[in-house]
């Protein structure tokens, strides 16, 4: 389980990788990292080595400027067999279970009239997190870090604009708890357009630590001209991390944007790349 902790470390490693992506591709050693930090070496050790479950050290072998380049080179994502099998539903997001339902067109148009969503801000690996729940599970998930707790709820509330919202941390936490602690099953409810609900689908079939392009999602979704609408609903994505759009890049290598910051999106990839390669 994450203590309160977590907060602190997401801001360790976030300037921590800045560092060593600022640094180019010469490798820097511990007691540089520590000193950029602030830290003693065998402090700086633990916490990164908390968060990432590998060294410095390691993780530097791995995490390079052109790492996402390389990851599009190995063509490692799953969108084409998920396709051609056929999955939809559920898909196994690091050692959790998630299973999606949508909101029906009628309660999609209705923009959450009639709807009690409850919230909870909780400490995560990634900093300080928004959950949005309903009594069917977790409609809403974001990271305020970067952009502040009072701008990240009015983007994510201006999603279900007509619907009621009440801060109730305990009832929240009765679906947090299961992502937090990496085990358990979790349910999510979504209100998209049809395609929008199509691409996150094609979301969740992209491996913990691997990544796939906007056209590869844009393909997966029916439509492979439709690369730029994708994006958009990608953008749109209310469930961050479990709907992992941060696993989305563009096909120069290059990261493109974040909803809730890119420093954010570089923690969570290089966070699942860490775990992939400890595990």
């Amino acid at each position: 389980m994450h203590d309160r902790s977590d907060a602190y470390h997401y801001r360790v490693i976030a300037r921590a990788i800045e560092t060593i992506e600022k640094s180019g591709d010469q490798p820097m050693k511990l007691d540089e990292l520590a000193s950029a930090m602030g830290m003693s070496s065998p402090h700086f050790q633990k916490v990164f080595s908390k968060w990432a479950g590998i060294s410095p050290k390691r993780y530097q072998q791995f995490i390079v400027l052109d790492r996402a380049k390389s990851l599009l080179q190995e063509n490692e994502t799953t969108l084409g067999t998920a396709n051609s099998l056929g999955l939809s539903s559920s898909s196994r997001l690091y050692d959790l279970f998630v299973r999606w339902e949508a909101m029906t067109p009628g309660e999609f148009a209705r923009k959450g009239l009639g709807l009690t969503i409850r919230y909870g801000w909780f400490d995560s690996p990634f900093g300080d997190m928004l959950a949005l729940c309903t009594k069917l599970g977790i409609c809403g998930l974001a990271f305020a870090a970067e952009c502040g707790r009072k701008s990240v709820f009015m983007n994510m509330a201006s999603r279900w604009p007509r619907a009621c919202y009440v801060e109730d941390s305990a009832f929240a936490s009765t679906w947090t708890n299961s992502i937090l602690e990496q085990k358990g099953e979790t349910r999510l409810l979504l209100a998209g357009t049809p395609f929008q609900i199509k691409v996150w689908e094609a979301l969740m079939t992209i491996p913990e630590g691997r990544v796939a392009t906007y056209t590869e999602i844009a393909r997966f979704a029916g439509n492979p001209k439709a690369s730029r609408a994708a994006g958009s609903a990608i953008g749109r994505n209310p469930v961050s991390w479990l709907i992992p759009c941060h696993r989305v890049i563009r096909r120069t290598g290059a990261l493109g944007g974040y909803e809730w910051g890119l420093p954010i999106k570089k923690s969570l990839l290089a966070w699942e790349t860490a775990r992939r390669i400890a595990g």
